[in-house]
Protein backbone atom coordinates (compact mmCIF):
# COMPACT_ATOMS: atom_id res chain seq x y z
CA UNK A 1 0.00 0.00 0.00
CA UNK A 2 1.27 3.45 -0.87
CA UNK A 3 0.49 6.85 0.52
CA UNK A 4 -1.66 7.84 -2.44
CA UNK A 5 -4.26 5.07 -2.18
CA UNK A 6 -6.29 2.89 0.10
CA UNK A 7 -5.58 -0.06 -2.19
CA UNK A 8 -2.77 -1.35 -4.40
CA UNK A 9 -1.47 0.57 -7.38
CA UNK A 10 -0.74 -1.98 -10.11
CA UNK A 11 2.85 -1.81 -11.31
CA UNK A 12 3.60 1.03 -8.95
CA UNK A 13 7.35 0.75 -9.46
CA UNK A 14 6.86 2.35 -12.88
CA UNK A 15 9.62 3.95 -14.89
CA UNK A 16 12.16 6.58 -13.95
CA UNK A 17 11.30 10.25 -14.23
CA UNK A 18 13.45 10.93 -17.27
CA UNK A 19 12.26 14.39 -18.28
CA UNK A 20 11.72 16.17 -14.97
CA UNK A 21 8.10 16.98 -15.81
CA UNK A 22 6.26 14.31 -13.83
CA UNK A 23 3.41 14.98 -11.45
CA UNK A 24 3.34 13.46 -7.97
CA UNK A 25 0.51 11.33 -6.57
CA UNK A 26 -2.10 13.68 -5.14
CA UNK A 27 -1.32 16.56 -7.53
CA UNK A 28 -4.37 18.16 -9.12
CA UNK A 29 -4.39 18.75 -12.84
CA UNK A 30 -6.89 19.34 -15.68
CA UNK A 31 -7.94 16.69 -18.21
CA UNK A 32 -9.24 18.65 -21.20
CA UNK A 33 -10.66 18.05 -24.68
CA UNK A 34 -10.60 20.52 -27.54
CA UNK A 35 -13.50 21.01 -29.94
CA UNK A 36 -13.10 19.09 -33.19
CA UNK A 37 -14.09 22.14 -35.20
CA UNK A 38 -12.21 25.23 -34.00
CA UNK A 39 -9.95 23.70 -31.34
CA UNK A 40 -11.17 25.64 -28.30
CA UNK A 41 -11.39 23.79 -24.98
CA UNK A 42 -14.97 22.59 -24.51
CA UNK A 43 -14.51 19.80 -21.95
CA UNK A 44 -12.49 20.28 -18.77
CA UNK A 45 -12.32 17.89 -15.81
CA UNK A 46 -10.25 18.54 -12.69
CA UNK A 47 -8.59 15.29 -11.62
CA UNK A 48 -6.12 13.98 -9.04
CA UNK A 49 -2.94 12.27 -10.16
CA UNK A 50 -2.68 8.63 -9.06
CA UNK A 51 0.49 7.76 -10.92
CA UNK A 52 2.64 9.49 -13.53
CA UNK A 53 5.59 7.74 -15.15
CA UNK A 54 6.99 7.68 -18.69
CA UNK A 55 4.78 4.62 -19.26
CA UNK A 56 1.43 5.64 -17.80
CA UNK A 57 -0.62 8.55 -16.53
CA UNK A 58 -3.39 7.50 -14.14
CA UNK A 59 -5.82 10.08 -12.72
CA UNK A 60 -8.95 10.01 -10.56
CA UNK A 61 -12.05 12.12 -11.19
CA UNK A 62 -13.96 12.22 -7.92
CA UNK A 63 -17.75 12.11 -7.61
CA UNK A 64 -19.23 15.61 -7.51
CA UNK A 65 -16.35 17.22 -9.43
CA UNK A 66 -17.35 20.47 -11.12
CA UNK A 67 -16.55 20.13 -14.82
CA UNK A 68 -17.02 22.08 -18.03
CA UNK A 69 -19.04 20.47 -20.81
CA UNK A 70 -20.58 21.57 -24.12
CA UNK A 71 -24.28 22.35 -24.40
CA UNK A 72 -26.43 23.97 -27.06
CA UNK A 73 -26.77 27.73 -26.76
CA UNK A 74 -30.23 27.37 -25.22
CA UNK A 75 -28.81 25.03 -22.55
CA UNK A 76 -30.08 21.81 -24.12
CA UNK A 77 -27.75 18.84 -23.46
CA UNK A 78 -25.85 17.89 -26.61
CA UNK A 79 -27.13 14.32 -26.60
CA UNK A 80 -30.74 15.54 -26.53
CA UNK A 81 -30.24 17.15 -29.94
CA UNK A 82 -31.23 14.95 -32.91
CA UNK A 83 -28.22 13.25 -34.45
CA UNK A 84 -28.66 15.01 -37.80
CA UNK A 85 -27.98 18.44 -36.24
CA UNK A 86 -26.00 17.44 -33.15
CA UNK A 87 -22.70 18.71 -34.58
CA UNK A 88 -24.00 21.74 -36.46
CA UNK A 89 -26.33 23.35 -33.88
CA UNK A 90 -24.61 26.33 -32.16
CA UNK A 91 -22.96 25.45 -28.86
CA UNK A 92 -21.55 27.01 -25.75
CA UNK A 93 -20.15 25.57 -22.52
CA UNK A 94 -21.54 25.23 -19.03
CA UNK A 95 -20.34 24.12 -15.60
CA UNK A 96 -21.90 21.03 -14.07
CA UNK A 97 -21.11 18.52 -11.33
CA UNK A 98 -20.14 14.99 -12.30
CA UNK A 99 -23.08 12.80 -11.31
CA UNK A 100 -22.58 9.26 -10.08
CA UNK A 101 -19.47 7.42 -9.01
CA UNK A 102 -15.96 8.56 -9.83
CA UNK A 103 -13.86 7.58 -12.85
CA UNK A 104 -10.29 6.32 -13.01
CA UNK A 105 -8.58 7.31 -16.28
CA UNK A 106 -5.49 5.55 -17.64
CA UNK A 107 -3.44 6.79 -20.60
CA UNK A 108 -0.17 5.62 -22.15
CA UNK A 109 1.99 8.16 -24.03
CA UNK A 110 1.36 8.26 -27.79
CA UNK A 111 -1.57 5.80 -27.64
CA UNK A 112 -4.63 7.17 -29.48
CA UNK A 113 -6.99 6.19 -26.70
CA UNK A 114 -7.42 6.30 -22.94
CA UNK A 115 -9.09 3.65 -20.77
CA UNK A 116 -11.62 4.65 -18.12
CA UNK A 117 -12.83 2.46 -15.26
CA UNK A 118 -16.39 2.72 -13.94
CA UNK A 119 -17.87 1.36 -10.72
CA UNK A 120 -21.41 1.18 -9.42
CA UNK A 121 -22.20 2.27 -5.87
CA UNK A 122 -20.46 0.14 -3.28
CA UNK A 123 -17.40 -0.20 -5.55
CA UNK A 124 -19.03 -2.92 -7.63
CA UNK A 125 -16.89 -2.84 -10.76
CA UNK A 126 -18.95 -2.26 -13.91
CA UNK A 127 -16.73 -1.90 -16.98
CA UNK A 128 -13.79 -0.36 -18.80
CA UNK A 129 -14.39 2.27 -21.47
CA UNK A 130 -11.89 2.78 -24.29
CA UNK A 131 -12.15 6.41 -25.37
CA UNK A 132 -10.58 6.85 -28.82
CA UNK A 133 -8.84 10.23 -28.87
CA UNK A 134 -5.74 12.09 -29.99
CA UNK A 135 -2.62 11.29 -27.92
CA UNK A 136 -2.60 13.63 -24.96
CA UNK A 137 -0.42 16.77 -25.06
CA UNK A 138 1.05 17.55 -21.66
CA UNK A 139 1.34 21.07 -20.31
CA UNK A 140 2.14 22.45 -16.88
CA UNK A 141 -1.48 22.24 -15.67
CA UNK A 142 -2.64 18.98 -17.23
CA UNK A 143 -3.25 17.26 -20.55
CA UNK A 144 -5.17 18.21 -23.70
CA UNK A 145 -6.66 15.90 -26.30
CA UNK A 146 -9.38 15.72 -28.97
CA UNK A 147 -12.16 13.17 -28.78
CA UNK A 148 -12.62 10.93 -31.82
CA UNK A 149 -16.27 9.99 -31.22
CA UNK A 150 -15.86 6.20 -31.51
CA UNK A 151 -15.53 4.20 -28.27
CA UNK A 152 -15.46 0.64 -26.93
CA UNK A 153 -17.02 -0.81 -23.77
CA UNK A 154 -15.22 -3.75 -22.18
CA UNK A 155 -16.78 -5.95 -19.49
CA UNK A 156 -15.35 -8.13 -16.73
CA UNK A 157 -16.24 -11.31 -18.66
CA UNK A 158 -13.91 -10.00 -21.43
CA UNK A 159 -16.72 -9.29 -23.87
CA UNK A 160 -16.68 -5.94 -25.63
CA UNK A 161 -18.75 -3.81 -27.99
CA UNK A 162 -18.41 -0.67 -30.09
CA UNK A 163 -20.02 2.53 -28.83
CA UNK A 164 -21.20 5.67 -30.66
CA UNK A 165 -20.72 4.39 -34.21
CA UNK A 166 -23.66 6.60 -35.23
CA UNK A 167 -21.93 9.70 -33.84
CA UNK A 168 -18.67 8.71 -35.53
CA UNK A 169 -20.48 8.54 -38.88
CA UNK A 170 -22.36 11.79 -38.29
CA UNK A 171 -19.16 13.64 -37.35
CA UNK A 172 -17.78 12.70 -40.76
CA UNK A 173 -20.92 13.89 -42.51
CA UNK A 174 -20.72 17.17 -40.58
CA UNK A 175 -17.14 17.74 -41.76
CA UNK A 176 -15.50 17.34 -38.34
CA UNK A 177 -13.39 14.44 -39.57
CA UNK A 178 -12.17 13.72 -43.10
CA UNK A 179 -11.81 10.27 -44.64
CA UNK A 180 -8.10 9.98 -43.82
CA UNK A 181 -8.60 10.82 -40.16
CA UNK A 182 -11.62 8.51 -39.91
CA UNK A 183 -9.48 5.72 -41.31
CA UNK A 184 -6.79 6.38 -38.70
CA UNK A 185 -9.41 6.31 -35.94
CA UNK A 186 -10.73 2.98 -37.21
CA UNK A 187 -7.17 1.65 -37.24
CA UNK A 188 -6.69 2.86 -33.67
CA UNK A 189 -9.91 1.12 -32.68
CA UNK A 190 -8.73 -2.11 -34.31
CA UNK A 191 -5.45 -1.86 -32.39
CA UNK A 192 -7.35 -1.36 -29.14
CA UNK A 193 -9.50 -4.42 -29.91
CA UNK A 194 -6.34 -6.49 -30.35
CA UNK A 195 -5.22 -5.41 -26.87
CA UNK A 196 -8.62 -6.38 -25.49
CA UNK A 197 -8.58 -9.79 -27.17
CA UNK A 198 -5.09 -10.45 -25.80
CA UNK A 199 -6.24 -9.14 -22.41
CA UNK A 200 -3.23 -6.88 -22.22
CA UNK A 201 -2.61 -3.76 -20.14
CA UNK A 202 -4.48 -2.21 -18.48
CA UNK A 203 -7.25 -4.83 -18.44
CA UNK A 204 -5.14 -7.51 -16.75
CA UNK A 205 -3.40 -5.13 -14.35
CA UNK A 206 -5.88 -5.19 -11.47
CA UNK A 207 -6.85 -1.53 -11.55
CA UNK A 208 -10.45 -2.49 -10.78
CA UNK A 209 -9.25 -3.23 -7.21
CA UNK A 210 -7.74 0.22 -6.79
CA UNK A 211 -9.32 2.74 -4.43
CA UNK A 212 -8.68 6.50 -4.01
CA UNK A 213 -7.31 8.11 -0.90
CA UNK A 214 -10.32 9.66 0.92
CA UNK A 215 -8.10 12.57 1.94
CA UNK A 216 -7.90 13.73 -1.67
CA UNK A 217 -11.37 15.24 -1.64
CA UNK A 218 -12.74 16.96 -4.74
CA UNK A 219 -10.52 19.27 -6.84
CA UNK A 220 -11.85 22.71 -7.69
CA UNK A 221 -12.41 23.94 -11.22
CA UNK A 222 -10.15 26.98 -11.67
CA UNK A 223 -11.46 30.21 -13.13
CA UNK A 224 -8.90 30.01 -15.96
CA UNK A 225 -9.77 26.42 -16.94
CA UNK A 226 -9.62 27.34 -20.65
CA UNK A 227 -6.24 29.07 -20.57
CA UNK A 228 -3.77 28.56 -23.40
CA UNK A 229 -0.96 26.44 -21.98
CA UNK A 230 2.76 26.53 -22.29
CA UNK A 231 3.51 23.07 -23.65
CA UNK A 232 5.85 20.57 -21.99
CA UNK A 233 7.28 17.27 -23.16
CA UNK A 234 4.70 14.63 -24.19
Amino acid sequence: MTAETTGPVPGAAGGADDDGARWAPGDRILWRYRDNGDGHVHICRPVTVVRDTPDLLAVWMAPGTECVKPVLVDGTPVHDEPLATRYTAPRTTTRARWIGTGVLKLARPDEPWSVWLFWDHGWDFRSWYVNLEAPRVRWSGGVDSEDHFLDISVFPDRTWLWRDEDEFAQAQRAGLMDAAQARRVREAGAAAVEVIRAWGAPFADGWENWRPDPAWGVPELPADWDRTPARTAP
